[in-house]
């Protein structure tokens, strides 16, 4: 029973009489209280009013308060996210009652005002509040049925030997290396119901120079491999949280040929691979360079042609959204078919006299609700991709059924069955841009609709291109800005000149050559296409190339983000089925945003952070972040300068004044006077005495664990939590006060093998050593990356990322980094069940158990598949 069913209406008929004069009361005092709120609606009107002809409502008032089922939703699924410990059943329990009570308040609460029990004018509040409970705490827990669904084994240490498994998907790293996922994945020695669900390698020049073979081919080679990297700084993107939700359980390279075990096998989704494949790569082959990868992006998804330098300007121009299959793509096929059938059909209908009458526009709709589909099966989806073809066919099916499409209910609905279906997408910045622009641009609608008469008409489609990317900019430049820290300062003159490039030329270029292909006359279509696909790369190279194209700003923090999405939210619905005041709700909206300014605008970078290899090391000066080293650690330190907002290389910031010292010895001061040294080399364990005093903090990429007796190297995911105890947490540093450390398991162990080494075991040395921090890789394999405040406050990866399934943490681990102590000589262990705990409680592993990692990732060599964990796109 809806909100305006006729017993409702009839039973608030009685009750408005009652309330009207304490309603009419309330809107003139222009109280805040809930009597004033809530009964607003029901105040009289004057008769000329109602007597008047009704205009047409608003895309805001024809929608309801359909649109706020998918924010509710939204706000369950975040809070499941923003938990720092796993829910357990309890919460789980919980939300069920939530949900279950929320419904039986929606059901009951008319009933009650029937009976008297509750005033009809209050009714409907209760209704909408009970519904919104029960909507968030669904959403809580689909996000955690959804986590179970795709839970897969994580690689749990370095691997190194014979890597088998199925090709699903091609792409290209940001080092421009050719990647290849895996999946029925085969390891050595590693029983099935350990071994990840799905692998991800990058190829050396070996193996780009053999050809790629067809997806579902069961290929095989010889690799690294390794759990899904850490966040380089405590709240930088966890790449571990996408791959949790891909099922992609490790990543990493292979400098060898990749061979083929098996045939291409497979069903409908591998034969829709191996076409994608073969229509890019003779699209690819027919139109040449990076026209041809451009143009084969843009019909079929694969963007692995597309080179890096490519992908750079157009970033920089804001035109990357074109080479990313999205809205914009999907209207114009769809309309393009629709429009082109329709007329042809209506051409022929009157040319032979046959079919008059008949509704060939539903003909047409239904063709390009189908071509629809295909293309978005065909490029492989994505949140842009699903939601734009929940769209379409939601229009499209309006005109199939002759109904008018609600836009805004719409995008609901697509928000609705995209969380419903992967909740792990309210995270990502493709569904907060996507949906940010759509409702902009469908807000925008009705103004447009009432300026546009005045128009010439023949500058009206310029001026709506005009209007529509702005506020298409505009609604996504904030998101674009805190997740890419760059704004494209030109990004509206470019689209202005590519968009309709696109399509006028490209989109009905790669129809055409489609429809022509299976003939053999595809080449003319393709040729035009990629005229289009060249026109639109120079209008990209020459827009990145304007002196100021881009501007750089720093990461907001945390709550920087949800906070402008509620903002957002409540600035564009207002109180639009909910019976509230629309100034009020907007005016919360707008202070929710400058809330949210402010925090980003007053936030501070951290004074010194520390990279989870222990190769890189950066101090925020005022000329900007100085790196302890010109190289080391790229990945890391490109993202630490990006997200200060620092436009400088990794060499240029590693140039920078604030080190001091040789190479291997590296000094510098943090803001509070203590010392800051960096230690690498061959020579770090020796030059640790000498620099380990005044309460400073050492860097030392030691690694002092025990070789050779079968245990296998602890990654940095894996260490950073997985299946980590609370000892082992306190195995790592204390934070508060320095301690008596020694280097292996025992006093008398150390004191032997550092005899045998020629250093100096006296009390005087070991007390040396205990006067500061030491961060070395053992620490840092507990902790991962660590950051520094000014004030000498310090947070690490593991306390931002929290007891989760995706950060490797153990249910009885404790999140926070003041347990952490000092290692007081206990040598960090791999235990059968590939837990870390103290040389105490080690316990022995049977030699071929699993597989002994005999190699290592090294940052250079990690950083291309590390990419993948980058900044989303």
């Amino acid at each position: 029973m809806g909100l305006g069913s006729p017993r409702l209406i009839a039973g608030r008929q009685r009750g408005v009489q009652q309330v009207q004069g304490a309603a009419a009361s309330g809107v003139r005092s222009g109280s805040g209280t809930l009597t004033g709120v809530v009964l607003a609606p029901y105040a009289t009107r004057p008769r000329a009013q109602a007597a008047a002809p009704p205009a047409r409502p608003s895309a805001l008032a024809r929608a309801g308060w359909f649109p706020w089922l998918p924010v509710w939703l939204a706000f369950g699924i975040g809070l499941w996210f923003a938990l720092p410990v796993e829910p357990g059943p309890l919460a789980y329990a919980l939300a069920g009652v939530t949900v279950l009570g929320g419904l039986g308040a929606w059901w009951r609460v008319p009933r009650l005002a029937e009976s008297g029990a509750l005033p009809w004018a209050m009714s409907d509040g209760f209704r909408l509040a009970g519904l919104a409970l029960a909507v968030a705490a669904a959403g809580f827990a689909v996000a955690g049925i959804r986590s179970a669904q795709v839970a897969a084994p994580i690689l749990g240490w370095r691997y190194h030997g014979p890597i088998e498994g199925r090709l699903v998907e091609v792409d290209r790293s940001a080092r421009d290396r050719i990647r290849l996922t895996l999946d029925q994945v085969a390891l050595r020695d590693l029983a099935p119901s350990r071994t990840p669900r799905r692998v991800r390698l990058s190829l050396g020049e070996e193996g780009v120079a053999t050809p790629i073979p067809p997806p579902g081919t069961r290929v095989m080679t010889t690799g690294y491999l390794g759990p899904p990297p850490g966040p380089a700084a405590p709240g930088s993107f966890d790449f571990r949280r996408q791959a949790w939700f891909e099922g992609l359980g490790a990543i990493g390279y292979t400098r060898n040929p990749v061979m083929v075990a098996e045939p291409s096998v497979g069903g409908a989704q591998m034969w829709l691979q191996r076409l994608r494949q073969r229509m890019s790569l003779a699209m690819q082959q027919a139109i040449g360079g990076q026209e041809g990868a451009v143009a084969s992006a843009l019909m079929t998804g694969d963007r692995s042609g597309i080179a890096e330098a490519t992908n750079a300007v157009m970033r920089d121009a804001n035109l990357y959204h074109i080479v990313s299959i999205s809205g914009l793509h999907m209207s114009m096929l769809a309309g393009f078919i629709y429009g082109a059938l329709r007329i042809a059909l209506s051409a022929l209908s009157a040319a032979t006299g046959r079919g008059a009458g008949r509704p060939v526009h539903k003909l047409a709709a239904g063709v390009a609700l189908a071509a629809a589909a295909f293309y978005m099966a065909l490029s492989d989806g994505g949140v842009a991709t699903e939601r734009a073809f929940v769209m379409i066919a939601v229009m499209l099916g309006a005109i199939i059924v002759d109904r008018r499409a609600i836009s805004l209910r719409t995008v609901a609905l697509a928000a609705l069955i995209l969380l419903v279906l992967s909740p792990e997408a309210l995270t990502q910045p493709g569904f907060q841009m996507s949906f940010a622009a759509t409702v902009g641009l469908i807000l925008s609608a009705g103004p447009w609709s009432r300026v546009s008469p005045r128009v010439p008409r023949l500058l009206r489609p310029v001026a709506m291109l005009l209007l529509s990317s702005a506020v298409a900019g505009f609604a996504t430049a904030p998101l674009a800005a805190a997740h890419f820290n760059r704004m494209s300062e030109y990004g509206l003159l470019a689209n202005l000149l590519a968009v309709p490039l696109m399509g006028a030329v490209v989109m009905p270029g790669g129809v055409i050559a489609a429809l022509l292909a299976p003939v053999g006359f595809a080449q003319p279509a393709l040729w035009i296409m990629g005229i289009g696909t060249g026109l639109m790369l120079d209008i990209a190279r020459f827009i990145s190339g304007l002196h100021g194209a881009v501007s750089t700003v720093p990461s907001p923090p945390g709550a920087v983000i949800p906070l402008l999405g509620l903002g957002g939210v409540l600035l564009a619905l207002g109180g639009g089925g909910l019976g509230l005041p629309h100034g009020m709700v907007r005016g919360i909206g707008a202070a929710v945003l400058t809330l949210a300014m402010a925090l980003w605008l007053t936030a501070t970078r951290p004074a010194l952070l520390i990279a989870a290899e222990a190769d890189a090391v950066g101090l925020l000066t005022p000329a900007g972040r100085t790196m302890s080293k010109p190289k080391g650690g790229s990945f890391a330190v490109a993202t630490w300068l990006a997200e200060d907002g620092d436009i400088a290389s990794s060499e240029a910031a590693g140039n920078r004044a604030g080190w001091s010292g040789p190479a291997g010895v590296r000094t510098a001061q943090l803001p509070n006077g203590r010392t800051v040294v960096h230690l690498t080399g061959k020579g770090a364990e020796d030059a640790l005495a000498a620099t380990c005093k005044n309460g400073g903090v050492v860097v030392a990429a030691i690694d002092d664990r025990p070789r050779g007796s079968g245990e296998r190297v602890p990654s940095r995911g894996a260490a950073q939590g997985q299946g980590g105890s609370a000892g082992t947490a306190k195995a790592a540093i204390d934070w508060k006060s320095a301690a008596n450390v020694t280097r292996t398991g025992n006093k008398e162990g150390s004191n032997k093998e550092a005899r045998s080494r020629g250093r100096d075991t006296s009390a005087g040395a070991e007390k040396q050593i205990a006067d500061c921090q030491r961060i070395d890789l053992n620490s840092l394999r507990l902790t991962g990356a660590v950051a520094i405040s000014a004030d000498g406050s310090m947070r690490t990866v593991r306390d931002a990322a929290g007891d989760r399934p995706w950060s490797g943490r153990a249910k009885n681990a404790r999140p926070r980094f003041a347990d952490l102590q000092f290692r007081r000589g206990g040598r960090v262990q791999a235990t059968p069940d590939k837990t870390y705990s103290d040389s105490s409680t080690r316990k022995a592993i049977p030699r071929g158990q699993d597989q002994e990692a005999n190699g290592s990732l090294s940052p250079g060599q990690r950083g291309p598949d590390q990419q993948a964990g980058g900044r989303a796109e």
